[in-house]
């Protein structure tokens, strides 16, 4: 595996793997766990080549969130990619992804989306996201793009500014890797002490039990997030929001909506943990 820092040596590399055919490429922040080696399998099924960035984005952290503890573990990262088979890691220095000051930086927005829920939490978060994503597209230039579906309101961003932009990039979407008792893998659940982590997965769980609600005949969207957030709270999280919306537009259900999500942020202590359940309807 080679690892660069500079995108002149990152297109370097990448041209040639494109004479071994399609590249697919996976940007995280690196802290990697099994939910991110998931990403990487699938890239791997769908191309010939896979790149994988490590770049913790200083763009989508608001000003009293966790930049400076987000934990960084490179080492530990490169060696599980090495291990994965990957071909390249761009693991850039700030001051390549964003040569002039942030405030001066050229940014991407996807208009309402972006609005709404997380976004409404963390104003600018979105922005931020996109605008580094779209700077590591024009970089690598991949032909496939592999994301998680946990980040279910990110992932449904970076659609909508890949189809208004008209990038030549395929946007894989891979399910959620959960722990044995269904707590979604995250980097943040290292911030969750031994208690915490006893309550988080109440988090899945309440999803479920949401769906089975909706597979029983509920219909009252507003009333079934209501429920969920009343059970959070009372598991000991607080809830930052619980929405019931369709899953292509993440607006609330029509009569022509036939598969929804169920969108959760909650903290729980200095974790704000986010999970998601798709679901259809008749």
């Amino acid at each position: 595996m080679k690892t660069v820092e500079r995108v002149e040596a990152l297109r370097e590399a990448v041209a040639g793997l494109r004479a071994r055919g399609r590249v697919a490429f996976v940007p995280t922040m690196g802290n990697l766990h099994a939910g991110h080696l998931t990403l990487v399998r699938e890239a791997r099924r769908h191309a010939d080549s896979v790149v994988v960035s490590i770049f913790v984005n200083p763009l989508q952290f608001g000003p009293n969130e966790d930049l400076d503890k987000y934990p960084r573990t490179l080492e530990a990262d490169r060696r599980a990619l090495e291990a994965e088979g990957v071909d390249v890691l761009f693991a850039p220095p700030v001051e390549v992804m964003y040569p002039v000051s942030l405030e001066q930086q050229t940014r991407v927005e996807v208009p309402e989306i972006s609005a709404l829920y997380c976004g409404a939490s963390r104003p600018g978060h979105f922005a931020g996201v996109a605008t580094v994503v779209c700077k590591l597209f024009n970089m690598v230039q991949p032909d496939l793009a592999v994301f998680g579906k946990k980040d279910y309101q990110q992932l449904l961003v970076i659609r909508r500014m890949v189809r208004d932009l008209a990038m030549p990039v395929e946007i894989l979407g891979v399910d959620t890797v959960r722990e044995p008792d269904g707590l979604a893998m995250s980097s943040r659940n290292q911030y969750l002490d031994v208690a915490e982590r006893g309550i988080a997965p109440r988090l899945y769980a309440t999803l479920r039990a949401a769906a089975a609600r909706v597979a029983e005949g509920e219909r009252d969207w507003d009333k079934l997030a209501d429920w969920i957030r009343t059970e959070l709270d009372g598991a000991g999280f607080r809830t930052d929001y619980a929405v019931v919306v369709d899953a292509a537009t993440l607006l609330p259900p029509t009569d022509k909506s036939s598969r929804l999500v169920i969108l959760v942020a909650a903290w729980l202590g200095k974790a704000r943990l986010i999970d998601n359940l798709e679901m259809e309807i008749k």
